[in-house]
């Protein structure tokens, strides 16, 4: 009988993966501390109708990634694909709308997308992610582009470039919507059968896609910065300036156009070389009309989110990802049966003071025990037989320089010596 093994395009982050993600959480959590933003949970599946008006049916995560079944009520759900068209829904339901604004809220957690497995990209992956509610301002942008940027240096990397574009309001939307339509429209031929569909749904997302032909012919498509509004200018001149004020270095792309539909007025992202295909490690912009898609009033919102596994691989591309979990910071070697019970009450005692302790449980010889204090690098060892449980005293041993001290049989005197 084969193994039963993992589904396709899912992690297994192992025991000694997790300080890479411990360090990137911790870094996301402080950085939002400092910027006041607050965090939400959600659940891992919401109604499919959410993401079909949130998120939009043209694109490809409705069309063709989403995980979605039929519950026994006959009701569809579909396990979250993405953050922000789950914020909005609780935001609207649980009437946070209401409070003090500006509302800033982060996340971070696990999406489901059916996609085609790749480096920096799986079915499961995790997001750390911001939202901010309530303000129309250019520097409510400025406030969540500063957070990202400051979060990647707060992480050490160096390689990651910010890109930015405005993408226009729903008054100046339309009409540079038709001039890409008409241009595109031009060269049917050498665009993939998927842009082809985009045409008539969202020329937009052609500027998106990754097919060389469709790169190739959108390199000399309509520009949004010259179609955009002279609100939409203006907004965008403001936030360009604002950045420069804090030292953001940026890009000015008119190619970023974000790939969901709920996005308006200025989008970016954070790219990184070096780390194959799937270069883009944040993304995020400005959705002032999602509330309002999915029923709720109208909020302006902006924000973003970062793919954790991408930024693991930035951190291992820099020779920055931090080192495993150090080891116990004592061993308890016991020798015969006594000795086993004093060694498992001794780690008992150390845990409790903070001390991180460990004695063997797998009645391993004397030789053997050694060899593990070493594979598991504790900083100290500490030998109990029959002499020392009699004198009620054993050697504690620096594993470092090779010293012993004599010490009581105890945690307070044990800790007194470490």
């Amino acid at each position: 009988m084969p193994n039963i093994q993992k589904p396709k395009g899912t992690l297994d982050i192992l025991p000694s993966e997790i300080p890479a993600w411990r360090f990137i959480e911790n870094a996301a959590r402080e950085q939002c501390r400092l910027f006041g933003f607050k965090e939400i949970r959600f659940p891992t599946f919401e109604s499919t109708d959410l993401f079909c008006r949130g998120v939009g049916k043209s694109t490809d995560i409705v069309q063709k990634e989403m995980y979605t079944f039929i519950d026994k009520d006959e009701s569809s759900l579909t396990l979250r694909p993405e953050g922000t068209a789950c914020i909005a829904r609780s935001v609207i339901e649980n009437g946070l709308y209401a409070g003090v604004m500006p509302l800033k809220m982060f996340y971070f957690t696990n999406f489901f997308r059916r996609e085609k497995p790749q480096a920096g990209r799986s079915r499961e992956f995790w997001q750390f992610g911001t939202e901010l509610y309530g303000s129309e301002a250019p520097e409510a942008d400025a406030t969540v582009i500063a957070l990202a940027d400051g979060f990647l240096k707060k992480l050490g990397l160096s390689g990651v470039e910010l890109k930015i574009n405005t993408v226009g309001c729903p008054e100046c939307r339309p009409a540079y919507r038709q001039a890409l339509k008409d241009y595109f429209s031009l060269h049917t031929d050498k665009l993939c059968d998927t842009c082809k569909q985009r045409l008539e749904t969202n020329p937009l997302r052609i500027l998106d896609c990754k097919c060389p032909d469709c790169i190739a012919v959108a390199a000399d498509a309509p520009r949004t910065v010259d179609h955009v509004c002279d609100s939409c200018k203006t907004k965008f001149d403001t936030l360009l300036k604002l950045l420069d004020s804090f030292g953001v270095v940026y890009t000015a792309d008119p190619k970023v156009v974000r790939g969901l539909d709920y996005y308006t007025g200025a989008v970016f992202e954070f790219v990184a070389g070096g780390i194959g295909a799937q270069s883009a490690v944040a993304g995020g912009g400005r959705y002032d009309g999602l509330t309002e898609q999915i029923g709720g009033q109208n909020l302006p919102a902006v924000g973003f989110a970062m793919g954790v596994t991408r930024l693991i691989n930035c951190l291992k591309n820099e020779n920055l990802l931090p080192s495993d979990d150090a080891g116990p910071t004592v061993y308890i070697a016991p020798l015969g049966g006594d000795a086993v019970a004093k060694a498992q009450v001794l780690a008992n005692d150390l845990r409790k003071c903070g001390v991180v302790a460990e004695t063997d449980i797998c009645s391993r010889s004397l030789k053997a025990q050694m060899k593990y204090a070493n594979k598991i690098e504790a900083k100290y060892v500490l030998i109990i037989g029959d002499t020392e449980l009699a004198d009620g005293e054993a050697a504690l041993q620096n594993m470092a320089d090779g010293s012993k001290v004599k010490v009581q049989l105890s945690a307070e005197k044990i800790i007194e010596n470490i």
